[in-house]
């Protein structure tokens, strides 16, 4: 344990730990708002960020590896009765241990941030997805060391970390999916919806085959002998092909896996319902009133819908299901602080389409017409979508212009004339008809 404290303090494997501490925070950081949402979405979040620190941590341990040569003193101790590898032990043990404690501090920085708003914590998968994490990290550092000492160039580390980069980013878009999953640490972290998790079959893959790296890097960095550093390539070879026979071949489970849990609803006690998925629901109740001034405005029309809930279809998930009748649906977004992002959206979202959702396949849909009749139910005047629904960044001006000019030609009709015109066009929605000329045309 001495021995382990002086390598600690001496050895460049405290500094590899900070350096790679502070690039994985300051990363973190930057876009608080990608992982601001939960557990697991701050777990794939770092995992992504690896691409910054595997490199690092392969170039850190490349450094280390080469200080006998460094110190000119390998040919002394090769003269010493104690083993290499035991001697070599401290070194490979402070490096893991630095390595994977800046992993985990990585990860407790982002837990302070969420912790007070998170909800969901899928405990198994987030501890799964974290310790692979801080595994890699240490087969990269070991990968490193063996490398280094193989070959003790001062431009060893610098050229591992731009290879590492290029590794970890290459072999997440340009291999198949499986292959992918089973070596590269980022893959499968990239957001594709709120309920995304790794399965624990992928993690397993890739536990596998960092091991094995690990493995390798051990053997190089205490082989005496071209043989003994030959047989290196044994537990690469040997953990990828456990590794691609043990990943899934499926590739939602692969690619965007959904956590069932997560995407649960949870919902208001009292009526009218407003629901939220689990991994959400810590937004409830700023998003409740809201959802409530939106169904109090289409409550005006006959057979109006009665319920909210967040849209928890996914585009890549098989199992999308069909709209829910008298169910608003509406996306939820989480702002950079883990609360609900955007509020003054989610009225206009809920009554823009007059209670009926958008199914992709109807032709028939009118924006103007139904921006007027929207509005005519909220009882303002029709606005722009830019600035108002989120990721609306340009808008032909002609659109609010028209719907503008039908809303005014509705206030100037009775009332009664003008629910009945909204309700026709509510109803032509519903059918995918044609909607055209509705809303035109004096009173009757």
């Amino acid at each position: 344990m001495s021995i382990l404290g002086i390598e600690l303090r001496r050895s460049a494997a405290l500094g590899a730990g900070l350096i790679t501490a502070v690039v994985g925070v300051g990363a973190l950081y930057v876009a608080t708002g990608r992982w601001s949402s939960g557990w697991m979405a701050l777990a794939l979040t770092i995992r992504e960020y690896l691409l910054l620190m595997w490199p690092l941590a392969l170039a850190a341990g490349a450094w280390q590896g080469r200080r006998e040569h460094r110190a000119k003193v390998g040919e002394l101790f090769a003269t010493t009765a104690r083993p290499r590898a035991q001697r070599m032990l401290p070194i490979l043990g402070a490096t893991a241990i630095t390595l994977a404690v800046a992993y985990l501090l990585v990860t407790g920085a982002g837990i302070g941030w969420i912790v007070s708003t998170a909800q969901h914590l899928p405990l198994l998968n987030f501890a799964v997805v974290t310790g692979v994490g801080a595994l890699s990290l240490v087969g990269a550092a070991w990968l490193g060391l063996g490398i280094g000492r193989l070959l003790p160039a001062l431009v060893t580390a610098p050229a591992l970390a731009v290879a590492g980069v290029l590794l970890i980013f290459l072999s997440a878009i340009r291999l198949p999916d499986w292959l992918a999953a089973a070596i590269s640490p980022v893959h499968g972290t990239v957001p594709f919806h709120a309920y995304q998790t790794i399965d624990n079959r992928v993690s397993g893959a890739l536990a596998i085959s960092m091991a094995a790296l690990a493995a390798a890097g051990l053997l190089l960095f205490v082989a005496d002998g071209w043989r003994a550093r030959t047989a290196a390539l044994v537990p690469v070879a040997l953990g990828l092909v456990v590794a691609t026979a043990v990943v899934p071949r499926d590739e939602g489970v692969l690619n965007w896996p959904v956590d069932p849990v997560a995407r649960e609803l949870v919902c208001t006690d009292d009526t009218p319902t407003v629901c939220v998925s689990r991994v959400n629901a810590n937004v409830l109740d700023a998003l409740t009133p809201l959802a409530r001034e939106g169904l109090t405005a289409l409550a005006k029309l006959p057979d109006a819908p009665s319920a909210v809930h967040e849209d928890t279809r996914t585009l890549m998930a098989a199992d999308v299901s069909s709209a829910e009748d008298g169910v608003v649906r509406i996306t939820v977004r989480i702002d950079r602080r883990g609360g609900l992002a955007h509020p003054a959206a989610v009225v206009p979202e809920i009554v823009r389409g007059l209670g009926v959702g958008y199914d992709g396949r109807c032709q028939n849909r009118d924006e103007v017409v139904e921006r007027a009749a929207a509005y005519w139910l909220l009882g303002r005047e029709p606005q722009s979508d830019v600035g108002v629904i989120p990721g609306m960044i340009e808008e032909d001006p002609e659109i609010n212009a028209g719907a503008v000019a039908l809303w005014q030609g509705l206030r100037e009709l009775p009332d009664d004339e003008a629910l009945a015109r909204v309700t026709a066009v509510r109803d032509a929605v519903r059918a995918c008809a044609d909607v055209t000329g509705i809303l035109s045309g004096r009173a009757r």
